[in-house]
């Protein structure tokens, strides 16, 4: 299954050229201030809060998120994790790409208790089903189905339930 994004084509330099045309300035400083705080603190409720609060992403009740998570700078609020989940460390969630000839937007799902092992990619568009393992250091460039355990660069499936 492939990665469900918006393309926006872009006519003259690379998109992120242009990035400020695509997100307000502003927008940016707060979050990428939001998500530096969030990446250090140890506390699992206060970083949840700084996810839901301020930067409007869908974190479900005891998803815990290790130190150095990488959330998306630009559209946090197009990620959602869903109950009782752990995101590993030092794992990157993207909810855009900035390519030369366009830029491209796509919602991250990530199901209930999914397990995401560290230094983990996730690009933006996927939805990873209830119940999924994700090996550490995974590229997840395409949909993972409930109760899968999948792993590797490029991330194939190891186990279906």
């Amino acid at each position: 299954m492939s990665r469900k994004t918006e393309r926006y084509p872009v006519e003259t330099a690379n998109s992120l050229w242009h990035v400020y045309k695509t997100v307000p300035f502003w927008k940016v400083v707060k979050n990428f201030i939001v998500i530096q705080i969030a990446r250090y603190t140890p506390l699992l409720n206060v970083k949840n809060w700084l996810y839901r609060t301020l930067l409007r992403m869908k974190v479900g009740e005891e998803t815990a998120v290790a130190l150095m998570v990488m959330m998306d700078i630009m559209y946090p609020e197009r990620i959602s994790i869903g109950r009782n989940t752990i995101i590993g460390y030092n794992t990157t969630i993207l909810a855009h790409e900035y390519l030369i000839k366009e830029y491209r937007l796509g919602d991250v799902k990530i199901g209930n208790e999914v397990m995401i092992g560290a230094n983990t990619t996730i690009l933006p568009g996927v939805t990873i089903g209830d119940g999924a393992i994700i090996s550490a250091g995974t590229l997840v460039h395409r949909d993972v189905p409930a109760g899968a355990f999948v792993g590797g660069n490029p991330m194939q499936i190891i186990r279906e339930k």
